[in-house]
């Protein structure tokens, strides 16, 4: 049997069975999680950028999260915002499931607005974005703020279905991702960005 390109780039890297564990937990609530093939990308993101303070905007089951740890120095701190309870209670469950230090993350229960502006100015190398696309334009704004001179900020999930790549869809949050990944792109001067096939997409927008 053929496998094409794109699925067995998702599966070249096995999840283990923690990962597996929370991603089940996670689709039975609806959350959207990071893919393997994504999962695999943004440890080796964190480890090349030798990762100490990282900010996850959008929770969902842990597995991202589980994913960038693994890629994080030891003594890195990994910082989960999201607006979900349920979401949090997951991810807590798979942490402890994988035995990951309390002192390596801290799980945010509020809106992104909220929390994203009490974070310190040039203090992340890395925020990943996995969350409502129209939240887009505060999170961009305030990424660049926090993030040090070459740290990235990535979204995850950017074609939206493979919404994003048809002109013809224009529901907000397709508009939310194709409009912020025009803005990005734009500004040459504040970034410098990448888009790879990789899972549903992913945007990658390192600082200048």
């Amino acid at each position: 049997m053929i496998i094409d390109p794109h699925s067995y780039a998702e599966s070249f890297i096995s999840e283990d069975e923690v990962k597996k564990s929370a991603r089940s937990r996670g689709e039975e609530i609806g959350v959207i999680d990071a893919t393997s093939g994504a999962g695999a990308y943004l440890k080796h993101l964190a480890h090349n950028l030798s990762a100490q303070s990282v900010v996850e905007i959008g929770t969902g089951s842990g597995v991202g999260a589980l994913w960038v740890l693994e890629g994080m120095l030891a003594s890195g701190t990994l910082t989960s915002i999201d607006d979900e309870m349920e979401h949090s209670n997951i991810a807590k469950t798979a942490f402890q499931d994988a035995d990951i230090a309390p002192a390596r993350f801290r799980l945010i229960t509020n809106p992104v607005m909220d929390v994203m502006n009490k974070l310190a100015d040039r203090a992340y190398d890395l925020v990943i974005f996995r969350h409502n696309p129209e939240d887009l334009p505060y999170a961009i704004t305030e990424a660049h703020r926090i993030l040090r001179s070459g740290g990235v900020f990535v979204i995850d999930n950017f074609f939206g279905g493979s919404k994003v790549s048809d002109p013809a869809q224009r529901d907000p949050k397709t508009v939310a991702l194709r409009e912020s990944g025009k803005s990005l792109k734009n500004e040459s001067e504040n970034w410098v960005v990448s888009l790879i096939p990789t899972g549903d997409g992913l945007l990658l927008a390192t600082k200048l």
